[in-house]
């Protein structure tokens, strides 16, 4: 039984990677490397003392994907190949739909045609939009305000109906909140090669020297400190989560063969609770300058955990502490990230 991990190279993809050899699953990872590198795959193989199958190829490529499927006779997918920054979406819409939602009916295709029915999706809280309850539940109205949002939830539609229009398809759709931190080795870890707008690796940027202050985007949201609430969550204990979905898919009744459940805390901390205990966890200094308002950014948002608790029996472990202390440890080890490996194959 093989797994196929689409997006495999990237960030949560290679620490879910790691997560099932670890667990002694066989997989595959399929990648097209615009955002990821192969020496992920060299230290989760090294971690994993087993090296990783790699194939580079394209979620959009339909006939390639399913030559894949069938030639390691996969059993099932795990589904993160995608764009996720949500400003980057404002100003690029239309490839946030065609790698996202066409990318993914693509795959969902590939599978159909080589008769696999099983499906991890990767999906965001963004679906949710402005929160009008904290902490967020599954059932809360789902009203995106990006194209990100949008095009995730789309694909969580297209899987649904999926499911409805035929009972053997199995899906567990995984609504991430704020994914952070590193292995402890600190073999692996966030590196993005294009622009991000994500908090953590833009507090290693000060914290290491490479910029010289962070950004705040707005102090005057209705939080304890006006700056900007969120859940932020391990990505161990993230991926952690993915295995305990994929196990769940086996136990699902035909007539409940869908389930989408939040993967976050349950506890939401500033822009400016991250400072301090960034700053605690790399005994540096950060500088920060207040500026606007970021366009769709929302004042707090943070799970409810209780569904991920009873569908999967999965609840975070690691707390703010551990997350950049180990964030911190892939930084030290690895200033340059993956020393800019981007295309290696």
């Amino acid at each position: 039984m093989t797994i196929l991990v689409t997006g495999g190279a990237g960030y949560i993809g290679s620490h879910c990677s790691l997560t099932f050899l670890e667990a002694g699953h066989d997989i595959v990872v399929l990648d097209n490397l615009e955002n990821s590198s192969t020496e992920s795959l060299a230290r989760v193989g090294a971690l994993a003392g087993r090296s990783v199958t790699f194939e580079k190829a394209d979620v959009r490529d339909t006939d390639r994907v399913e030559r894949i499927l069938r030639t390691y006779n996969c059993t099932a997918v795990i589904h993160f190949a995608g764009l996720k920054v949500m400003g980057d979406s404002l100003n690029h819409p239309l490839a946030y739909y065609d790698t996202n939602v066409a990318g993914s009916l693509s795959l969902l295709s590939a599978m159909s045609r080589s008769g696999i029915r099983e499906i991890i999706f990767s999906s965001t809280a963004a679906v949710y939009g402005e929160p009008r309850q904290l902490p967020v539940p599954e059932a809360h109205p789902r009203q995106p305000e990006n194209p990100y949002g949008r095009s995730k939830l789309i694909v969580e539609e297209i899987i649904r109906d999926l499911c409805q229009s035929d009972s053997s398809w199995r899906a567990g759709i995984l609504r991430y909140f704020n994914p952070v931190g590193a292995h402890a080795s600190g073999l692996i870890g966030e590196n993005p090669l294009t622009p991000t707008n994500n908090l953590m690796p833009l507090l290693s940027a000060v914290a290491g020297g490479r910029a010289e202050k962070l950004k705040v985007f707005g102090n005057d949201y209705d939080t304890p400190d006006g700056t900007g609430v969120r859940d932020y969550i391990h990505v161990v204990d993230l991926v952690e989560g993915h295995l305990r979905a994929y196990e769940a898919l086996f136990g699902l009744e035909h007539s409940d063969n869908c389930f989408a459940v939040n993967l976050g805390t349950g506890t939401g901390y500033s822009v400016l609770q991250m400072v301090k205990a960034f700053e605690r966890a790399s005994n540096k200094q950060i500088p920060y300058e207040i500026v606007g308002r970021r366009l769709g950014d929302v004042a707090a948002c943070y799970a409810d955990t209780v569904a991920a608790e009873q569908t999967l029996g999965w609840k975070a472990r690691f707390g703010l502490e551990d997350m950049c202390a180990d964030t911190w440890n892939w930084v030290c080890k690895n200033p340059r990230g993956y020393g800019g490996h981007k295309n290696a194959s």
